[in-house]
């Protein structure tokens, strides 16, 4: 899992790590986005028809044990689940498997909790986090302020921003969308291009603001860990499918509703995993597939946003334990 060989996509992502770290003044050993989260563990399960998909061993073996983190936004590690800048909420998953000529294998998924994302690109998302950062300077101009006029002009991150975003009563009751296209090939070689939704099994619900804010502060990472000790939460992963036209290229552009779900399988989570926060600061996990029966599409955002995870990583992992 090498840094990009473009230099631009690598002084982008340093900029991006930076601008970050400084935005949400990140500790070292956090990430730079969606720094508070929990780790679990437990198995996927796939359906039969995800094996006519894609030729992926987790897809085509009878189960897979997984990790997932859900996480809050910001790179705060303190933020409450109850503030409002706590979401989007964020889940990721790894699907560890067997190994190959003696070397681990893992492929993963990451998906948020609304369908939008605010650019399509890593220097539009660098420009986003520049006009919030200009807008908050003592001598920001205003009416309008940078932020307002970024918004003003890129109605994607408009959207984005006004986009309903109600807090869950759990993780375990949250919709999580994967905003970039894939593809999955088959063992006959057969392309599909999809976008990934995660939905939960025990339905979706929510709270109002109002309820959020006579909530503990951690009240969706106790809530978490109470579900499991009763049994365990378990999600839908599915597939939403590309037809001709559809643009594939820019994650801010949402596809047709009517679009066919494929579910691909059961995502079940057992057990809060050991070690937690020293799992968290050593776990990277990749956007991109890097696995036999899937692909990356022409999403320029995938590379941009793999290379950012990854040097966000090696840096948590060289600043050692957290204390």
């Amino acid at each position: 899992m090498p840094l990009s060989t473009d230099p631009k996509i690598n002084e982008t992502s340093e900029a991006l790590k930076e601008t970050l770290k400084g935005a949400f003044h990140t500790p070292p050993g956090y990430r730079p986005a969606h720094a508070r989260g929990i780790l679990l563990n437990g198995t996927f399960k796939p359906t039969p028809e995800a094996a006519s998909l894609s030729s992926a061993p987790h897809l085509n073996a009878p189960s897979t044990p997984v990790i997932g983190r859900f996480s809050n936004s910001t790179g705060i590690p303190t933020i409450p689940d109850n503030d409002a800048n706590a979401n989007p909420k964020g889940f990721a998953v790894r699907f560890t498997l067997p190994e190959k000529d003696g070397r681990r294998q893992h492929t993963d998924i990451i998906a948020h909790s609304t369908p939008f994302f605010p650019v399509n690109s890593g220097a539009g998302f660098l420009a986003l986090l520049g006009a919030i950062g200009a807008s908050s300077a003592p001598d920001a101009p205003k009416n309008p302020s940078p932020i307002e006029a970024f918004l003003g002009k890129t109605p994607s991150a408009l959207a984005f921003v006004t986009a309903p975003k109600p807090f869950p009563t759990s993780f375990g009751t949250e919709k999580y969308f994967g905003v970039n296209a894939f593809k999955l090939i088959s063992s006959e070689g057969k392309e599909t291009l999809v976008r990934y939704r995660i939905t939960p099994d025990a339905g979706e619900s929510y709270i109002t603001d109002e309820e959020a804010k006579a909530k503990d502060a951690a009240y969706l990472h106790n809530e978490i860990q109470t579900r499991i000790i009763d049994g365990g939460v378990s999600f839908s992963w599915w597939v939403q499918i590309a037809e001709e036209g559809d643009i594939t290229n820019d994650a801010t552009e949402r596809w047709p509703e009517e679009r066919k779900l494929v579910k691909l399988g059961t995502i079940t989570l057992e057990k809060v995993s050991d070690d937690n926060d020293e799992e968290q600061r050593k776990l990277i996990f990749d956007p991109i597939p890097r696995v036999a029966g899937f692909d990356v599409s022409d999403d320029p955002l995938l590379d941009q946003r793999a290379d950012l995870y990854l040097a966000s990583g090696k840096e948590r992992r060289a600043a050692g334990p957290h204390h």
